[in-house]
């Protein structure tokens, strides 16, 4: 029989101790390129399922890659979590690929669907900016020798190939499922998450807080999906959406700039640049080709006050074009921008841009030919004979005119000057 002091000592450790509740399998979808926002995602269910003692997380992967630093943020989540973690490559056709490679051999488990494939994890240039010769070479050496040790350490720690593991990222080699299990790349091939909770259970699995003994036969699975925040983030980090949401934004801050008062195009423009700009600072940016972009914009506006005959136009044609080409510096196609997107977005805030250069230029030769500077040259009705002065209709209104000689009414004649409200005339043959 427990005493009074026992009871209470028990009941304080009941609610202070969350209870370990091994009864669910949590699935994390993660499609795309490895970027901020999805790093955001994995360690928060990472996180929220060590929180709830979960009995396994289950990483469906199918990626291109993505960046080195989101990629490193997940795998240390990883190491650090006492809920084992599982990489399943699937369904089938999809990859592992570059960062994902990395990902699926620092799990506690890794595992592939049939006709999966996993491998090509040669790091790309990520720092942006281009460059050549002998600094760059050395530099490119030690990336890949960087990532190399990298990965060969996660393929040690989890007892996998880490020979294998080291080519995929000097010789960027790539296997299938198969493949990877014949070489202990990947710890099985299971055909979905039901056969893979099934084929781990009883399995020990060294996890940072120790041992753990999976029991996963007869588990509920539950799969959860990005909140509506980390969704607009993973959007907007796509280089595709990226460079649209610039473009947008540099056009409306055109517009504005040219016709101060619109208010809607500025406030547009200003919301997708500050998109636009947060995007970038997740992509390996290419700083030459942002300033072309910019530089060709200014272009744009200056053709509006400065008349150039169109070489002003030309240079913002040109610049906009070299700029877009070079923006985005990875040879990593889930970092590039697609041509797909590239050429019509261009083309279209080309066409746009030049569009609003000749509406502005003619704006203002509309307003050059209101009042007395658009009379001359006009031609007007006389009203009243011209002998030397008479009536002209000039414009749908009467003027006071003066003739060098006679002219009956009915006759046209056109407007030579105009002095305040009297204009002078000359008969037309």
């Amino acid at each position: 029989m427990l005493n009074k002091s026992s009871f209470i000592f028990l009941v304080l450790f009941w609610f202070a101790v969350p209870a370990f509740a091994e009864n669910q399998i949590v699935v994390v979808k993660v499609s795309g390129a490895i970027n901020p926002a999805v790093a955001e995602y994995i360690s928060q269910e990472i996180h929220q399922a060590n929180e709830e003692r979960q009995a396994l997380i289950v990483l469906n992967i199918d990626t291109p890659g993505g960046l080195d630093t989101s990629m490193r943020q997940i795998i240390k989540k990883i190491q650090s979590s006492h809920v084992p973690v599982a990489s399943f490559v699937s369904p089938g056709g999809s990859r592992a690929a570059s960062a994902g490679a990395f990902i699926t051999i620092a799990s506690h488990i890794a595992a592939m669907a049939p006709g999966t494939n996993i491998g090509a994890a040669h790091p790309v240039n990520m720092m942006g900016g281009g460059g050549g010769g002998k600094q760059a070479e050395t530099m490119e050496s030690k990336v890949v020798n960087d990532a190399a040790a990298y990965i060969r350490s996660l393929a040690e720690l989890r007892n996998r190939n880490s020979q294998w593991a080291e080519l995929a990222v000097v010789k960027s080699v790539s296997i299938s499922a198969e493949e990877a299990k014949r070489l202990n790349v990947i710890d099985l091939i299971a055909g979905d998450v039901k056969a893979l909770a099934l084929a781990v259970d009883g399995r020990e699995i060294q996890v940072a807080s120790g041992p753990v003994i999976l029991k996963t036969g007869d588990l509920e699975i539950i799969y959860h999906e990005m909140n509506a925040r980390q969704k607009m983030l993973d959007i907007i980090s796509n280089p595709n959406v990226a460079y649209i949401l610039m473009m947008i934004g540099m056009v409306g801050l055109y517009f504005e700039l040219s016709n101060p008062g619109l208010v809607f195009p500025g406030v547009i423009g200003a919301v997708s640049m500050v998109l636009a700009l947060y995007a970038m600072q997740t992509l390996p940016i290419d700083y030459a080709g942002l300033l072309l972009i910019l530089l060709g914009a200014l272009f744009f506006i200056a053709e509006i006050g400065v008349m150039s005959y169109g070489l002003l136009s030309l240079a913002g044609v040109v610049s906009i074009f070299l700029g877009s080409t070079m923006l985005i510096d990875s040879d990593d196609p889930a970092m590039q921008i697609s041509l797909a997107i590239l050429y019509p977005t261009l083309g279209l805030t080309i066409a746009i841009s030049i569009g609003i250069v000749v509406f502005a230029i003619r704006t203002r030769n509309l307003k050059k030919q209101g009042g007395t500077d658009g009379m001359l040259g006009e031609t007007g009705i006389v009203r009243e004979v011209l002998n030397p002065h008479g009536l002209v209709l000039v414009h749908g209104e009467l003027w006071e005119a003066e003739c060098d000689e006679e002219v009956k009414v009915g006759e046209e004649v056109r407007v030579e000057s105009v002095e305040g409200l009297k204009v002078k005339v000359k008969k037309i043959p």
